[in-house]
C-alpha cells in the first residue's frame, strides 16, 4: 500500500465534510468523523464490559474501547472471558497488546469474528510488565515492526486497524521523530492514530506517573493533522470536559476522554446532542440506576458478583449532594455474600432521602 507522506494534500473524508483550517501554505479539512469523533479510552482494570454497558446508556455514539487484551490471553486463555460483551456496547473497539505480526493477525481475525467494529494496537502503555512482553510504548522505537503488525492485521480483517500511541518515549521525543513513526506505520495500512499527547518514560516513572508527570503537548498532535491531512488523528490525554473536546475538534478529527469519564460518567450525557446532533432524552442519575437493574440481575444470575459491576457506578453522583453516602453504602455492602440490586436501591434512597434507615441499618426498598 502506498505510504502517506508529510504535506500530502489528498484528504480522506470519513463521514461528512467538516471544518476547514487555513495555513500559509494549504487548506486542511478536519473531518467530522462519525466514527472516532468522541471516544472513551481503553483503561486497564476499568473499561471492562460492565463499565462499557453503563457508559453506553449515556451515549449512543461515543466509541468505546476494551481494556488492552494481550495476544497470549486470547490465543491461550479463556477467550470468552476476555472478549465477550453485550450487543448494546457497539460501536466497540478491541485493543490488542502484542508485537508478533502473525499472532496479532490471528487475534484480529478472532476479534472480528466476535463482532468488534475496530482492532486497535496498543503502542502507548509504559508499564514494566508490558515492556517485558515487548509491546506497548516501547514499540515506538520500532516503527517498522509496528507497520508490519498493522499490515498483518489489516490483511486478516476487513474492519479498521488503528494504533494508539504516545508522542514519544524517553529521549526519543522530537516532533520529527513522531512524524517518522506515523509515516512508517501508515505505510502498513493504518489510517487512524489515537495520540496521547504526552511522551512516556520507560524507566523511572510508574504507569500512574506517566499519565500526569510528562507535560502535555497538544500542539504536536494538532500539527500531525496539518502534516498528515489524509490520516484521521484523535487526541488523548488530560481532556476533562466537553468544552475541551470541542476545542480540540477545531484542530483534529476526534478527542478521546479517559479518567474524567470514569470518575464522573455523567460527563457523557451531553456528547450525543453536542457532537452528533442526536438530541435524544438522556437518563437522569436515578433513571440510570434503574436502567442498570435488569442488567445487574441478569449478571448476578450468571454468577457475577455485584461488586464487579457497582465499582464502576461509584461516581454516578459526583458533585451532587449525597455522593459520599452513595459511595459509602455501596462500598460497604456490594461485596457481601448474596448482595443484589437492593444495595443500589437502598443507596439511591439514601441520596434522595438522607438519613432514612430501617432498624436493620438499610433503607427501605425503593418503590
Amino acid at each position: 500500500m502506498t505510504g502517506i507522506t508529510r504535506g500530502h494534500l489528498l484528504v480522506q473524508f470519513i463521514g461528512r465534510p467538516g471544518i476547514i483550517l487555513r495555513t500559509n501554505r494549504q487548506r486542511i479539512a478536519i473531518t467530522e468523523s462519525l466514527i472516532h469523533r468522541v471516544a472513551v479510552a481503553p483503561m486497564m482494570d476499568w473499561t471492562d464490559r460492565h463499565c462499557r454497558y453503563l457508559l453506553r446508556l449515556l451515549s449512543r455514539h461515543t466509541r468505546l474501547y476494551t481494556e488492552m487484551v494481550t495476544t497470549g490471553a486470547i490465543l491461550h486463555g479463556d477467550r470468552d472471558r476476555h472478549l465477550a460483551y453485550d450487543a448494546s456496547e457497539h460501536p466497540l473497539a478491541l485493543q490488542l497488546g502484542g508485537s508478533v505480526p502473525a499472532e496479532l493477525a490471528e487475534c484480529a481475525r478472532i476479534g472480528a469474528d466476535y463482532g468488534y467494529d475496530e482492532i486497535n494496537l496498543n503502542v502507548g502503555c509504559p508499564s514494566d510488565r508490558v515492556q517485558s512482553g515487548r509491546f506497548g510504548a516501547c514499540l515506538m522505537a520500532e516503527p517498522r515492526l509496528v507497520g508490519d503488525c498493522v499490515a498483518a492485521m489489516q490483511q486478516a480483517v476487513s474492519i479498521p486497524v488503528t494504533v494508539k500511541t504516545r508522542i514519544g518515549i524517553d529521549d526519543m521525543d522530537s516532533y520529527e521523530g513522531l512524524c517518522r513513526f506515523v509515516e512508517t506505520v501508515s505505510q502498513g495500512g493504518c489510517r487512524v492514530f489515537v495520540v496521547h499527547a504526552r511522551k512516556a518514560f520507560l524507566q523511572g516513572l510508574s504507569p500512574k506517573e506517566n499519565r500526569s508527570v510528562p507535560p502535555l503537548k497538544y500542539d504536536y498532535v494538532w500539527q500531525l493533522k496539518l502534516d498528515f491531512p489524509a490520516l484521521e488523528i484523535i487526541v488523548n490525554g488530560g481532556i476533562a470536559s466537553l468544552d475541551e473536546v470541542g476545542s480540540h475538534l477545531q484542530h483534529v478529527d476526534g478527542a478521546m476522554l479517559g479518567r474524567a469519564v470514569y470518575h464522573d460518567p455523567l460527563l457523557l450525557a451531553g456528547v450525543d446532542g453536542r457532537f452528533f446532533a442526536d438530541h435524544h432524552a438522556v437518563p437522569t442519575r436515578r433513571e440510570l440506576v434503574i436502567q442498570m437493574l435488569p442488567y445487574i440481575d441478569r449478571e448476578l444470575n450468571g454468577g457475577t458478583q455485584l461488586k464487579h459491576i457497582t465499582r464502576h457506578m461509584l461516581g454516578l453522583f459526583q458533585g451532587v449532594p449525597g455522593a459520599r453516602r452513595w459511595r459509602r453504602h455501596i462500598s460497604e455492602h456490594a461485596h457481601r455474600p448474596g448482595a443484589d440490586s437492593r444495595v443500589l436501591l437502598d443507596a439511591l434512597e439514601m441520596v434522595e432521602t438522607p438519613g432514612k434507615l430501617t432498624e436493620t441499618g438499610y433503607c427501605s426498598e425503593y418503590g
